[in-house]
């Protein structure tokens, strides 16, 4: 026994001398120093980033021989063979800028640990952060954001219900989302609805801004900016798999392969994503994507970037009574067994980045796609009483809930409502970047350029005559077109070493028609056409206080045209109605900081102040086509986040990273507008909780195993303007009681194989929760969900 323990204090020892620290600096070509940059020793687990002045520490690294890369955005990834024998001081190493670099694919391009250059909060969730989380949807990554509401709909992210800061989160109308720096809505303009929503398990990255930094941006500036970014093509051939299959039949799979040839990359993946069941979900989708990257000469590279989606799934308007949410024994029912949807896009963009010299950069992108989202809906009606009880409707195919109840019970008819519709979308974007300086101390970096876009929806409405009808009569048959054009400017001052200004416009012309070619099953031309012009002016300032304290603040006008099914409405004697673009004016005044390394903290105060905010009652809300004119509107709030790394901050050999996010939110109807013969005044805004709170914590051994806890609390919610506590029969309008999800993940990292596995517990409590009311009546929330997998790159 003692002869065992000794030998054991000897390897301990010995394991103790034969590990060493790799410290060093990260510099461009101009020496600036680089915070932020990426440090990593391959096929190990030694991974940091560069502090506020460049530096870095890999601790105790064991003796051998390892790959030291170097990567940061804009720039070209440094890899460099060492040999780690004792403690190595790399000194400066130089990061040469990659003129092949497509700023098209982000939206933040430049940036530093504190984003010194962002007059505005921002938040960027990277690949790793990703994989800690087996999201098995995008709103499990953005629910990781302060101020950030993200709606389940269907437990996958099928279809993105997200609202920022108290703004109505129904199919993200408010929200301004892109995939690699293009608009993915279906119509931007006019019909800015997420039927398509890009999966996150293609995904690299999300970037999320909020306050005066999103104006160069558009159509939507009202909460929000959200970027999904997709891997760009490797330096070398690289295969990657990643395999994940949980209960209910869910199984994903996605694989992709990169390589530079000489100079031109490319990068290639496909998704497979399917359930059988998930809750009541049935789906399958599949997803392509390309991207090429091709080096014209040394001043202008080309990228191409092309992909295909195909979704079928029973996904449903149709959601439980109060009654049936009460009595229990339905939460995943399939309510509507013959409802179907199906969703097919074809995208394509084509950017070029030209350096013309004297740090002028020339970027342009043209992008283009048609989404085609077909959605057959089982007719169906709630239970009614009269003096004599229930009344049983003719003809109904099959009944689910509580007749005792008038709306406790719902039932389905033998015929179809098939609401089909398609939207085409071309734009071309032309921007010029123009840095300079006007004296010793003032430097600018200026940005100007335009837009335009072309949009399009076809939309019909088919009655079926039997339940699994896939045609039937042209009943409603429309066209809607848009063309839109902005135009830009920006110029972030920098003054001296503590100050910038970025002082911009953007001007938006808007010119919409629709056209009614059939309306109840008559054949008609009704046509009518607008147009609305907006000035949208902002100023963020960003000023450092001291190196790790960045102050930051600004306002700016937010945007958002009016759909054009709202603002064109053919019930009225006159169709053109006074619905001007929605304004509103947003404040913001935050500061970050880096306590010290490893710990660091955002706190910002914001205000969104609409004289008139238009709520779309659209059937996704669950409420007749129209609008609501809801009146002036507040919407303020605090947000705050603070993240600890310990092997940052005290160069622990294991790695515990701890954070924690907080969101209070007052959005309130600011006028004395009347409902139902009551004043709405100080009423909470529908879908807007007044608390949000989000934390994680994570333990990652030296050997590669790691456990995440993932905590999210979503404070109570009202579905109407009337702040109705008591449901209605139903199940669409009442209060929504808080929840809270915890997740767990444990992982082991093999680094020789470049392998990871993985198992994912969602809801590991079964939180048995109610997730949204809308569109009709009551969706619950995922219960507790076992998923395991692995991805292996080669």
């Amino acid at each position: 026994m003692l002869s065992w323990g000794s030998s054991n204090n000897s390897n301990s020892a010995d394991e103790d001398r034969n590990r060493y620290n790799v410290t060093g600096f990260v510099f461009d070509k101009d020496a600036n120093l680089l915070a932020g940059a990426t440090v990593q020793l391959l096929k190990s687990n030694h991974t940091t980033l560069t502090d506020a002045y460049g530096a870095f520490k890999l601790a105790r690294v064991v003796e051998g021989t390892y790959t030291l890369e170097v990567r940061y955005l804009g720039y070209v990834t440094l890899r460099k063979e060492i040999d780690v024998n004792s403690d190595i001081n790399m000194g400066g190493i130089v990061l040469k800028e990659d003129q092949y670099m497509l700023m098209q694919s982000t939206v933040i391009s430049e940036r530093d640990h504190l984003f010194r250059n962002v007059p505005g909060t921002v938040r960027i969730m990277d690949k790793e952060e990703i994989d800690r989380l087996q999201p098995l949807s995008g709103n499990e990554v953005l629910r990781r954001t302060p101020g950030v509401n993200p709606v389940d709909e269907d437990g996958v992210g099928l279809r993105l219900n997200i609202g920022i800061r108290g703004l109505d989160p129904d199919r993200s109308r408010n929200v301004l989302i892109l995939e690699d720096g293009v608009p993915i809505a279906l119509n931007p303009y006019g019909e800015p609805e997420m039927y398509y929503s890009p999966s996150i398990d293609r995904m690299d990255g999300v970037e999320i801004i909020k306050g005066s930094g999103q104006i160069l941006y558009g159509p939507q500036t009202l909460g929000g900016v959200i970027n999904f970014i997709t891997a760009d093509p490797p330096q070398e051939e690289t295969y990657k798999l990643r395999v994940q299959a949980g209960e209910g039949g869910f199984r994903s799979i996605h694989a992709q392969y990169g390589n530079t040839f000489e100079k031109t990359g490319m990068q290639i993946s496909y998704l497979r994503k399917e359930a059988e069941a998930l809750g009541p979900l049935n789906f399958a989708l599949d997803d392509v994507n390309a991207k090429f990257r091709i080096p014209i000469n040394e001043r202008s590279v080309l990228g191409v970037k092309i992909s295909a989606y195909n979704e079928q799934s029973n996904a449903t308007y149709l959601g439980m009574t109060q009654r049936m949410f009460d009595m229990g024994g339905d939460d995943f029912r399939v309510l509507a067994p013959n409802d179907h949807l199906s969703v097919k896009r074809f995208a394509g963009s084509v950017n070029h980045r030209y350096n013309a010299g004297n740090n002028v950069i020339i970027h342009s992108t043209f992008f283009a796609n048609q989404t085609t989202r077909d959605w057959r809906r089982q007719d169906f009606a709630y239970n009614q009483h009269d003096e004599n009880g229930n009344i049983t409707p003719e003809n109904y195919t099959q009944k689910w809930g509580d007749t005792s109840v008038a709306g406790g019970a719902i039932y389905l008819f033998d015929r179809t409502g098939s609401r089909n519709r398609t939207f085409q979308v071309a734009g071309w974007e032309q921007k010029l970047q123009w840095k300079f300086n006007t004296g010793e101390l003032v430097s600018h970096d200026l940005q100007v350029g335009y837009r335009y876009m072309f949009e399009r929806a076809f939309e019909q409405r088919i009655n079926g005559t039997f339940a699994e009808a896939r045609s039937g009569e042209l009943v409603n048959d429309e066209v809607r077109t848009g063309h839109a054009f902005s135009a830009y400017i920006l110029d972030r001052i920098k003054i001296g070493d503590k100050l910038e200004l970025s002082p911009g416009v953007r001007i938006e012309s808007y010119t919409f028609e629709r056209e009614v070619l059939r309306q109840r099953s008559v054949d008609t031309l009704i046509t009518a056409n607008n147009e609305i012009f907006s000035i949208i002016p902002g100023v963020g300032a960003s000023f450092s206080l001291f190196d790790e304290l960045n102050v930051y603040g600004g306002v700016h006008r937010g945007y958002a045209p009016p759909r054009v099914k709202d603002a064109l409405d053919f019930t009225f004697e006159n169709p053109v109605l006074d619905l001007d673009a929605e304004l509103s004016w947003n404040y913001e005044f935050g500061m970050r900081t880096q306590l010290t390394r490893g710990l660091q903290a955002e706190a910002a105060l914001f205000l969104l102040d609409f004289a008139n905010q238009i709520i779309p009652a659209s059937e996704s809300a669950g409420d007749a086509f129209g609008v609501v004119n809801a009146g002036a509107t507040v919407n303020r709030g605090v947000e705050a986040s603070v993240n600890l790394n310990t092997r940052d901050a005290f160069k622990t050999n294991w790695l515990m990273l701890l954070d924690g996010q907080m969101t209070y939110l007052h959005a309130v109807f600011n006028n004395d507008r009347m409902v139902n013969g009551e004043s709405v005044r100080g009423n909470r805004l529908p879908y807007a909780p007044e608390w949000m709170l989000s934390a994680a914590a994570t333990v990652e051994a030296p050997f590669g195993t790691g456990v995440r806890l993932t905590y999210s609390y979503m404070g109570e919610q009202f579905t109407d303007e009337a702040n109705t506590v008591t449901p209605s029969a139903n199940g669409r309008f009442g209060r929504m009681d808080a929840f809270q999800i915890i997740d767990l993940t444990v992982y082991h990292h093999i680094p020789k194989w470049n392998t990871r596995f993985n198992v994912a517990i969602k809801n590991i409590t079964d939180e048995r929760y109610i997730a949204t009311r809308r569109p009709r009546g009551i969706t619950m929330g995922l219960p507790r969900m076992i998923t395991a997998g692995f991805d292996i790159q080669f």
